[in-house]
């Protein structure tokens, strides 16, 4: 069976490059262009991995991704955290598994899919 890899991203032409990418690699990607009704989308859809756009790692900023961390039905879930912002890194101190920097490097994107299925 196909891991299931939840993809939020507002840019639709990031959205689907990483649904090529991943679709690619043997995944089954879930595309969502906004944060609306996510959690609904989650339990619906068990992703696997989920890949979060976050735009600034401020209080605001990172309030799904703290909300995905601290729900019983859902912290289980690792969260790939993408974003353009310089200051990234910060997000994996308060809610993401992982980052990565925005533009990304297709085969990093892979790879760390692949360590947080794996983990």
């Amino acid at each position: 069976m196909k891991k299931k890899i939840l993809v939020v991203e507002n840019d639709e032409d990031i959205l689907q490059i990483i649904s090529h990418i991943l679709t690619d690699e043997g995944f089954l990607p879930i595309l969502c262009k906004t944060e609306d009704c996510i959690f609904d989308i989650i339990l619906l859809n068990k992703p696997d991995v989920i890949l979060l756009d976050v735009i600034r790692p401020t209080e605001q900023g990172t309030e799904i991704c703290r909300a995905i961390k601290a729900g019983e039905a859902t912290k289980h879930i690792p969260v790939i955290v993408l974003s353009t912002h310089s200051k990234v890194e910060d997000v994996k101190k308060v809610c993401a598994d992982e980052v990565i920097k925005k533009p990304f490097d297709i085969a990093l994107l892979v790879s760390i899919v692949k360590e947080q299925l794996a983990a």
